[in-house]
């Protein structure tokens, strides 16, 4: 069976507590064998966190959401740190810029975006990013901090093959999800061709932005399969190697070592 690695989930979420038993059978009956689950402000990182205590499949990113940003305290940096050092976490995240909604000012969530990229610099630990509607100013922000940026994740992917390769510069991995599988997607697609093998990652962010054939329902893990399908179309490769090559880039930057 081919083995997949669903990067970036929220399967440990309240959307899930009715059927979580069986989204997880789904998920070991296609293959999914490893995936993150992804915090977005202090409530829902401790939940990861708890979370994969009792599930050894999955690892946790810890951090705040440009969403959650005016709520960010300078006190949650030290439990972020807490997290990560302790080795109940792997990585921060998801952080970043969204401009789409603005639910927190931009200058706020810039500024608590750098204070998360800093951490993630002193404790040497990855980054899973958000980013929407906010490209430029998350690549300005990234090149001021190029000295002290560490490895990372763009999360669900939503540019252009321009600003893919921007990102690719920077030393990020690219992810996609579901989008990359609508009809209406054409710059994904490019951006997803010229992506290298050793950069690029699959991801659901279940419940969220289900994927072809299933869209407009909520997603869950298991439906990652239908990402790499549409990348293995896309790029000319086979399903199995789309799964192969994720499964070992999710490995090691999320620093799995069994």
């Amino acid at each position: 069976m081919i083995e997949f690695f669903d990067s970036h989930c929220h399967v440990n979420e309240d959307r899930f507590d009715e059927d979580r038993g069986e989204v997880l059978g789904r998920m070991k009956e296609y293959g999914i064998t490893r995936y993150a689950v992804i915090g977005s402000d202090m409530e829902t990182s401790r939940a990861c966190v708890k979370y994969v205590k009792t599930h050894p499949d999955a690892v946790a990113a810890v951090g705040i959401h440009p969403h959650e940003a005016q709520g960010f305290r300078e006190e949650d940096l030290d439990r972020l740190k807490e997290w990560i050092t302790c080795g109940e976490a792997n990585a921060v995240g998801e952080i970043g810029l969204d401009y789409y909604y603005d639910f927190s000012p931009r200058e706020v969530q810039k500024e608590v975006c750098r204070k998360q990229m800093q951490l993630a610099w002193e404790i040497g630990a990855p980054v899973a990013y958000h980013i929407r509607d906010a490209h430029q100013d998350m690549i300005d922000l990234m090149k001021s901090m190029k000295k002290q940026l560490t490895p990372g994740i763009i999360h669900c992917f939503s540019g252009s093959a321009e600003i893919a390769k921007e990102y690719l510069k920077l030393g990020f991995i690219i992810s996609f999800a579901g989008p990359v599988t609508f009809k209406k997607a054409p710059k994904l697609r490019e951006a997803a061709l010229l992506v290298p093998r050793e950069r690029l990652l699959i991801e659901t962010d279940s419940p969220y932005l289900a994927p072809e054939p299933v869209r407009g329902r909520r997603n869950e893990p298991a439906n990652v399969r239908f990402v790499a399908e549409k990348l293995a179309e896309i790029r000319g490769e086979t399903t199995e190697e789309v799964a192969a090559y994720t499964y070992i880039n999710a490995k090691q930057l999320y620093g799995i070592k069994s």
